[in-house]
């Protein structure tokens, strides 16, 4: 069967197929790491993604994963790190919440204002990409650079085609209903930070979030809806130092080491969901993940994957 799409949640998708004992084909048009999902902060909590209903279960499935995954950070990518989430309280999240271990409302001296404190995985998605395509290896797949212009292409070669294209779903299947929502996020040198912050405004495209990654501090960020520009805006760049510095006035002086941007793959829900094709094959879409791909991969990677074998998603 083929997988088409290299990112986090293609990637994901496959080795739970591969594991299941399918044979398994990913047909990426680019390195892992040089997709979206090599860009992502890379913090686990559901954000810009619906239905609602849904996501919690494939987010905390997703969570479970990498609990475990936390315990070889150096080949994983993933780690447990304290953090706070300003502006944010229990009562305005989902169900969901209540699993979350440890999850409270944050004291005064860890957050100025309203918030909420939490141990959560943060994952350096560069050396997840690669952990993730090494499992798959391990498991008996394998990553072929190669560009799809219409999913008939992977349907004429496998019965089961997996659809997690992200972005370019947008022409892939097609769906215009997907659009990108543009973040842009700035790396300096870590001035000795441990913990994680963010502050998200619903009615502002512009976020605050410090990430403190191996080897950098991940400065972020922006949230512009319909926006397909790749090239980091230096005026942004220099508004996200600035909020970030506000919060830890010690990254005012932090050395840049570069700039990212990234294309959030945006749908008003993800679409995970079976098209039977020929007698016994079907085609699968697992995308439209907005800015919790990460967060969700492994919940949608078992439900596609369920869906895949023709069992109802959970």
């Amino acid at each position: 069967m083929i997988v088409v799409g290299g990112g986090v949640i293609g990637l994901t998708t496959a080795v739970e197929l591969a594991e299941r004992g399918r044979r398994v084909r990913v047909w990426a048009r680019e390195a892992a790491e040089h997709t979206t999902s090599a860009v992502a902060g890379g913090l686990w909590w559901p954000y810009r993604i619906e239905p609602e209903e849904q996501v919690g279960d494939w987010s905390l499935r997703s969570l479970a994963v990498y609990e475990k995954l936390a315990a070889d950070p150096e080949r994983t990518g993933v780690r447990m790190v304290d953090g706070v989430h300003a502006d944010t309280g229990l009562d305005g999240l989902g169900p969901w919440a209540a699993r979350v271990s440890g999850l409270r409302a944050a004291t005064a001296e860890e957050c100025a204002g309203p918030g909420l404190w939490a141990r959560l995985p943060l994952i350096d998605m560069p050396a997840h990409l690669v952990w993730l395509r090494e499992r798959l290896r391990a498991a008996g797949g394998a990553v072929e650079q190669r560009t799809a212009h219409r999913l008939d292409e992977a349907l004429a070669q496998a019965p089961d085609v997996v659809n997690c294209s992200g972005l370019g779903a947008r022409g892939l299947v097609p769906d215009d209903s997907v659009r990108p929502v543009r973040g842009q996020l700035v790396l300096v040198e870590n001035p000795g930070l441990r913990t994680w912050y963010t502050a998200a405004d619903p009615a502002s495209s512009a976020t605050t979030y410090i990430l403190p990654q191996p080897g950098r501090l991940v400065l972020g960020g922006t949230a512009d809806d319909g926006d397909w520009s790749l090239e980091p805006d230096p005026a942004v760049a220099r508004a996200i130092v600035e909020r970030c510095a506000r919060v830890r006035p010690e990254i005012a002086s932090a050395r840049v080491l570069g700039h990212r941007v990234g294309l959030r793959p945006s749908r008003p829900a993800v679409r995970l969901e079976r098209e039977p094709r020929g007698a016994d094959g079907a085609l699968v879409h697992n995308y439209g993940h907005g800015g919790a791909g990460v967060t969700v991969a492994w919940g949608c990677a078992r439900a596609a994957a369920d869906l895949v074998e023709n069992r109802p998603a959970p």
